[in-house]
């Protein structure tokens, strides 16, 4: 099995190659550029550097959200239309568990934190004492000072990660004091290559779907979903 991971959910857009004997290839950017302009080629190359034809490929996984409404909708828009150029099961994988992916049987409480801005972040918390980082609370999109009180609530030191930690990270820590740890900057990226072999092991047990199946996990209503709410419902 074979899969191509895709992650644009963020500023970082970043794809890999996953097979059953690891990550084949991977490439992931972080520029002015926007996804729509960056994700193709980079998914050309990682297939060529991978050396594995697309014919191969067992299927697409792709970043499912929570986070940016552009970035996910590119990259959701992107797997969908090749998934089903090539005839491919699609499988939606969560944002923070991506993130809290590459740190599962570190021991301990991981909490990745979006920026999801108007002061409040996309979060959740991941006990990784196994081999699988396993969702004990959340998603949600909460202000850091709730998320403080949540995290108090497990009495354990808890990891934070994710681009929200440098614009909240100071706030959390004051709140948190001792039971707050910061992950290394190098593993606040969302990667493809945690997609792609999250992906692997959802199409293993069988949770493919039709490219058209597949849906955002927004949490919170976009903008543009706001405005149209706020014009024709306004007693809502």
């Amino acid at each position: 099995m074979f899969v191509l991971g895709v992650e644009s959910a963020t500023p970082v857009a970043s794809v890999a190659v996953a097979g059953q004997g690891g990550i084949l290839a991977e490439r992931m950017v972080l520029n002015r550029r926007t996804h729509s302009v960056n994700l193709l080629p980079m998914l050309k190359a990682v297939l060529e550097e991978s050396e594995i034809d697309r014919r191969k490929l067992t299927g697409i996984a792709v970043s499912g959200g929570p986070g940016s409404f552009t970035g996910l909708r590119i990259g959701m828009s992107t797997a969908k239309a090749l998934a089903w150029v090539w005839g491919l099961p699609v499988v939606g994988i969560s944002t923070l568990t991506a993130l809290a992916h590459p740190l599962a049987g570190s021991g301990g409480l991981v909490c990745p934190i979006l920026n999801a801005r108007k002061n409040e972040v996309y979060t959740a918390i991941y006990d990784c004492q196994g081999e699988v980082a396993n969702c004990i609370q959340g998603p949600a999109a909460v202000g850091p000072s709730r998320l403080a009180e949540i995290i108090l609530e497990f009495k354990r030191p808890v990891t934070l990660l994710g681009d929200g930690v440098p614009v909240y990270g100071a706030q959390l820590r004051d709140a948190l004091g001792s039971m707050a740890r910061l992950a290394p900057q190098a593993a606040s990226f969302p990667r493809g290559a945690a997609v792609a072999e999250l992906g692997l092991a959802a199409l293993r047990e069988g949770r493919g779907i039709a490219p058209s199946a597949l849906q955002p996990e927004y949490i919170r209503p976009s903008e543009a979903e706001l405005t149209w709410l706020r014009k024709n419902c306004p007693g809502g």
